[in-house]
């Protein structure tokens, strides 16, 4: 498979081939981040392709999107507080500033985190963390895909 579920991850989502995909949720995939330098981010992707925001979704949807956003979070927050000492909490978030759809950041944070960062927005950590391959989505994730997803299915 190539990188090209990365240009439509809502798309490959719904095609079955984003590799990403944790499981399928009311509304939404609930899928790994591609980086993980804070162990278990996740992302909840909107099934609707064209939808932006959140108000682009008719209100009975947004419920349900917003209910998705809620089980990732629990289901990221137990995974790795049980995965990963010195885990502290989650960060849930609706941005939209970079991808042109509707999708929220699950965002695990640890006490281990360099103190100047622990309690900024996840954004501020270093260009290098993004990128670096170090922090790359791979098979040693594994085990932490697992987890997330069994905390899916329990919540």
């Amino acid at each position: 498979m190539t990188d090209d579920w990365r240009t439509d991850r809502v798309g490959a989502a719904l095609r079955g081939e984003n590799p990403t995909v944790l499981r399928r949720l009311t509304a939404g995939f609930a899928v790994i981040g591609d980086v993980q330098f804070l162990p278990g981010y996740s992302v909840l992707l909107v099934d609707e392709p064209d939808a932006q925001r959140l108000s682009d979704l008719p209100r009975p949807k947004r419920l349900s999107f917003l209910s998705d956003m809620d089980r990732l979070g629990e289901a990221v927050e137990r995974a790795c507080r049980r995965t990963y000492p010195g885990f502290r909490r989650v960060n849930l978030e609706i941005l939209g500033n970079t991808d042109p759809f509707l999708h929220a950041h699950v965002w695990p944070r640890f006490d281990w985190e360099p103190p100047q960062l622990l309690g900024r927005p996840v954004w501020l950590y270093p260009p290098d963390r993004w990128t670096d391959e170090r922090f790359r989505l791979g098979a040693r994730h594994r085990v932490l895909r697992e987890a997330i997803g069994e905390e899916l299915d329990r919540v």
